[in-house]
């Protein structure tokens, strides 16, 4: 999941390895071949009614899952369990350290680059420069798996708008924070 290969892009966890890219899954059934390749924002073939977006773009629920999940095995394990983050980079990381970082790819989707630019605008030169459009963020559904731009519905800000709670989560606590209320939590009286 850690490898920028793989699932890790720069903008959050895909939905589908990036290895499929060149290695795409064939199966071949009654003459008919099917395959699953990486594509990293819109599908390419009607399977699924046409709704097979799910092959590589990051998804803003999927990866708030990740994070809480993250966040979960950090209370348990604390800060002496640790994995490479990204893979491959020598870089150690316990996993609130992992959570975070994955919460600020995602953030990075709307914040703008050293162009000034911000991914989830993509080529869109009038969201981009414009000075009636460019600081007003749309939210769309998922995310080019690759460059961050927004695909889909312009307007999920259910699920989308989830990054605000990441940006306030990750602004507000730190490791210690955290290991300290679970701690308080799990002896809480009443608890089981």
């Amino acid at each position: 999941m850690l490898d920028e290969n793989e699932f890790l892009s720069p903008y959050g966890i895909r939905s589908l390895s990036k290895f499929h890219e060149q290695n795409p899954y064939i199966l071949n059934v009654g003459g008919q071949e099917y395959r699953v390749d990486y594509l990293p924002a819109e599908s390419n073939t009607g399977m699924f009614g046409g709704n097979s977006n799910w092959r590589g773009p990051i998804w803003m629920p999927v990866n708030i899952m990740i994070i809480r999940a993250l966040l979960n095995f950090y209370l348990y394990y604390g800060d002496n369990f640790k994995i490479e983050c990204p893979t491959g980079s020598g870089k150690m990381m316990n996993l609130f350290e992992v959570s975070k970082d994955i919460a600020d790819r995602l953030s990075r989707i709307f914040l703008r680059n050293e162009k000034g630019q911000r991914p989830v605008y993509g080529g869109t030169e009038k969201f981009q420069s414009d000075p009636h459009w460019r600081d007003h963020l749309l939210f769309y559904e998922y995310f080019h798996g690759d460059n961050g731009a927004g695909l889909g519905a312009s307007h999920q800000t259910g699920w989308t708008g989830g990054v605000a709670k990441l940006i306030q989560l990750y602004g507000l606590l730190d490791a210690k924070q955290v290991l300290e209320g679970g701690k308080r939590a799990a002896f809480k009286k009443g608890n089981a």
